[in-house]
């Protein structure tokens, strides 16, 4: 099954869930999604069908897991693809101490052969891609060879598609927000590893924030993985179908993105969703435009009082009495 990778939103723990996953696909056709991570054995165990939950409209839609045990990471694969999921990513670069604990994410770089021996039970089990996001190194591990020996032992498993987040993860001593901000940031890494196996698919992820960005490195790896800037400002997907793909994007200006987003609203509403479940991942559509403060201060006040739908209808007025030049045509 092919999944074009050439751009994707990365998956970002209690950001990516499905409410703002269907807030982007209303901007975006054709960006590859990433589900938040989750924990095979919380699968495995637990509630697969709510964990699993989403709208078909989300797609392409890639779902993430954390763990360590070959035949529990088959098992979550298989409840992926038989949710309709295009394709499994193991995490290899979550530093947090919760991860580390469970035996997954960024420590498993010093384990390559524990995550060549889950991709493989994957890769047996599913139909579906099975792929790695990982750092480009930890601690005092960080590289070229250290980089070049994890990806080749987990390629031999059958894994032909990384996506490289271009820091280096400090096990001890900072917290995920701090891993995500004080080790440099080395693209050339990526494309460095491109070069190394160029047989490979190759995505880079870190630090990327603009379309222009994505774009320029496009010449030296095989896709891109944005994270907190769309997530921050999610109209900045309006225009990476026709820019990437070469096909016309959804055509929604920020205002038709909220009004189409209200029947999602009203659904999840009626099965009993908090507003501010949805509404905190829509602070940022209108930044940059007038009325975007009142906006935010509407969504936040209203979702606090436990309101309905009516806060949102009450935020988008304050931005269209403001005359916002946000409500023009996508570019």
């Amino acid at each position: 099954m092919a999944v074009n990778r050439t751009l994707s939103v990365a998956p970002m723990m209690d950001c990516t869930d499905r409410h703002a996953r269907y807030l982007l696909r209303l901007i975006t056709a054709r960006t590859l999604l990433y589900s938040e991570m989750v924990a095979a054995q919380a699968l495995v165990r637990g509630d697969a069908a709510r964990l699993l939950a989403y709208d078909a409209f989300e797609h392409p839609l890639a779902l993430q897991i954390g763990g360590s045990e070959p035949e529990a990471m088959a098992t979550a694969a298989r409840l992926a693809e038989d949710h309709g999921y295009c394709e499994v990513n193991i995490n290899c670069g979550c530093p947090s101490e919760r991860v580390r604990s469970g035996a997954f994410g960024a420590c498993l770089m010093a384990e390559p052969e524990t995550v060549a021996a889950c991709a493989a039970a994957m890769r047996a089990a599913v139909a579906i891609p099975v792929t790695v996001k990982t750092r480009i190194g930890i601690d005092e591990r960080d590289d070229p060879d250290f980089l070049l020996a994890f990806v080749d032992t987990v390629a031999a498993a059958g894994v032909d598609s990384f996506t490289i987040h271009a820091r280096k993860a400090w096990l001890q001593g900072l917290s995920p927000k701090q891993n995500r901000e004080i080790p440099p940031l080395v693209h050339a890494r990526a494309h460095w590893l491109k070069r190394q196996r160029p047989d490979l698919e190759i995505i880079l992820n870190g630090g990327l924030r603009t379309l222009d960005e994505v774009e320029d490195h496009l010449d030296g790896v095989d896709g891109c993985m944005l994270g907190r800037a769309p997530y921050a400002d999610p109209y900045l997907l309006a225009d990476a179908d026709r820019r990437l793909w070469g096909v016309a994007g959804t055509g929604r200006r920020r205002v038709d993105v909220v009004r189409d987003y209200l029947p999602y609203v009203r659904a999840r509403l009626a099965e009993g969703v908090p507003l501010h479940h949805m509404t905190r991942h829509m602070g940022g559509l209108f930044g940059g435009c007038r009325g975007a403060r009142a906006w935010r201060r509407t969504l936040a006040k209203g979702a606090a009082a436990k309101g309905g739908i009516e806060v949102i209808e009450a935020a988008l007025a304050q931005v269209e009495e403001a005359g916002a030049a946000c409500t023009a045509e996508p570019a």
